[in-house]
């Protein structure tokens, strides 16, 4: 029972991405967005670990201390800001690097369809800002793609959808953010 659940929650958040995809351009995206989370590696452990009210992974990773179907997910799924890590090679230590404007996209579709998956009814435009602003990952992530997030995400929470999906299909062609602007 519990695989079935996960199987209909993962979809459903799937299709919520490629929904916004679409919306901005992003066509390829949202057709391939999350497929590793079909794969026996994340699958099992999400149908294991399923609850319904949160990742299955943070249930996983209490559980064990790290969540395998997590390694396994964020090396393979180009939306999510840790896959944008690698080494320097002047100072030999890991750091992140900024995302390319398509997958920062894909992120913030990402985000917006987990809230509206967990949050069900109860979701609001600025359920995704409220995330990032109380998780720790803002000190993670690249300064620049910290500054772009929030600025998306901000901007969904106050002026909604209709204008956010609008600048992301211009940022899409090239639209520079405010700042960048001469």
């Amino acid at each position: 029972m519990k695989a079935w659940q996960h199987f209909k929650t993962i979809t459903h958040h799937k299709w919520l991405v490629l929904c916004g995809c679409f919306r901005v351009g992003l066509y390829w995206q949202g057709l391939t967005h999350d497929l590793s989370k079909y794969s026996p590696t994340e699958f099992r452990s999400g149908a294991k670990y399923y609850q319904g009210t949160r990742s299955p992974n943070a249930a996983e990773r209490e559980d064990k201390g790290y969540s395998e179907a997590w390694m396994h997910h964020k090396g393979r799924n180009r939306h999510h800001y840790e896959y944008w890590t690698d080494m320097n090679r002047e100072t030999r230590n890991y750091e992140s690097i900024p995302m390319p404007r398509n997958y920062l996209v894909e992120m913030v579709m990402d985000r917006r369809a987990a809230c509206m998956t967990y949050q069900g009814k109860n979701y609001r435009d600025d359920s995704a800002l409220i995330y990032f602003n109380r998780s720790r990952e803002r000190q993670l992530m690249h300064e620049q793609t910290r500054q772009e997030l929030a600025y998306i995400l901000t901007m969904l929470a106050e002026k909604g959808e209709k204008e956010t999906f609008a600048f992301l299909k211009d940022l899409l062609k090239g639209r520079p953010f405010p700042w960048e602007e001469k």
